[in-house]
């Protein structure tokens, strides 16, 4: 496994495209609301980043090995979407809970952050669900510091939603990124203390965990990038990247309205 340092002119640069992109979120917030539609996001995320920002969407005609090119400049994953939800002529409504996951380019370098929002109010169970996932996530961030192992992060994750009676999905996880969108390493949200790589300052990656209300269990639909819980259960993803520092961490996607971190 070959992961990129990054150097200090790098860091700067993620600094930059974490906060463009943790910005279109805070531009989308007012805008998320029981009925508009996934393709209005997507519109208006795409000229705001366009347009304001200066940025490149890079999900649009984003295409990996095997895949068809990406359609939309955002991800729109609503209630039991997992991840990649292509967003269209959906109609949010009152009770949904939704995830709008936003990449940016800036001057080479991309920024990669996503948030869960509840439209109207949501059932205890889906509310409960975005609560524990943004913990998770928080406590994987908090495990990052230079000589601690992938498999510590993953074990954190992995015992705060299932201590809450949820489940991780295993087929998805964060990713180191840079220049590319996404390179090494993959940061699984699950697994043993002590394993895996040893972490080092300058590495920067992903840490989104997803989580299903019912079973782990996933399937692809048929426009080849919607992923969906196989037991059509809620599910959730709360995403921000995050830089290995010297004696610790460094979150790279905030910005004004980001919500502040929870307690380790």
């Amino acid at each position: 496994m070959s992961v990129n340092l990054k150097s200090n002119d790098d860091l700067a640069r993620m600094r930059v495209a974490g906060r463009l992109a943790a910005e279109v979120l805070d531009f989308i917030t007012p805008h998320v609301q029981a009925g508009v539609t996934t393709g209005e996001l997507n519109r208006l995320c795409h000229t705001y980043m366009v347009e304001t920002q200066r940025t490149v969407p890079a999900p649009l005609n984003y295409a990996p090995p095997g895949h068809a090119p990406y359609p939309a400049s955002v991800c729109t994953s609503v209630n039991h979407v997992v991840c990649h939800g292509i967003p269209g002529d959906k109609t949010l409504k009152p009770g949904d809970i939704l995830n709008v996951d936003i990449t940016v380019i800036k001057d080479g370098f991309h920024g990669d952050t996503s948030r869960m929002f509840t439209i109207g109010a949501p059932s205890i169970q889906a509310r409960r669900l975005v609560e524990v996932t943004y913990e998770a996530m928080w406590r994987g961030i908090h495990a990052v510091k230079p000589g601690v192992h992938l498999g510590d992060i993953g074990q954190v994750i992995q015992r705060h939603a299932e201590s809450n009676g949820f489940s991780i999905v295993r087929e998805f996880c964060g990713h180191g990124i840079g220049r590319n969108f996404h390179e090494e390493p993959q940061v699984l949200h699950y697994g043993r203390a002590g394993t895996g790589l040893k972490l080092l300052p300058g590495m920067i990656f992903t840490i989104e965990p997803m989580v299903n209300a019912g079973g782990p269990g996933i399937r692809g639909m048929k426009d080849g990038w919607t992923i969906v819980t196989a037991d059509h259960s809620l599910s959730a993803q709360w995403e921000h990247t995050v830089a290995v520092t010297a004696d610790g961490f460094e979150v790279l996607t905030t910005s004004a309205g980001t919500p502040p971190p929870s307690a380790a």
